[in-house]
């Protein structure tokens, strides 16, 4: 694959205002179904303690492994996606079968665009 077919099926995704466990459950979510530049065993790390953390991991939507399934998580996690229409796209659908998301923003540009989505936890009380 060249760098132009890479760049076109990469998503950045970008987490925030969640604990480390969140973090990890996303990512964790989001690598069953593609390819990542995270090693299955690197998992969020604070950097320093009481300040806010953002965590970032980059995502290959080119061929889907599983599908995502409902994930737990204990607050609600800012992610924020961005890549190719289509890539960021793909991403959003698995986002969506894992977590029940609300998106707050987009900015589109030629031939990128830019989202911002409110990850609420997948599983419910009710399934329990």
């Amino acid at each position: 694959m060249n760098s132009a077919q890479e760049s076109a099926t990469s998503v950045v995704v970008t987490l925030s205002g969640c604990s480390r466990e969140d973090a990890d459950a996303v990512f964790r979510a989001l690598s069953r179904s593609f390819e990542s530049d995270r090693a299955a065993d690197d998992t969020p790390q604070y950097v320093s303690e009481g300040h806010a953390t953002v965590w970032t991991a980059t995502f290959d939507v080119a061929g889907t492994r599983d599908p995502a399934e409902p994930v737990r998580l204990a607050a609600p996690v800012t992610a924020e996606l961005q890549g190719g229409y289509w890539a960021v796209d793909q991403m959003q659908v698995a986002l969506a079968a894992a977590f029940d998301l609300v998106e707050q923003g987009m900015a589109a540009g030629d031939q990128e665009k830019d989202v911002q989505l409110l990850l609420n936890s997948g599983v419910h009380q009710e399934e329990i």
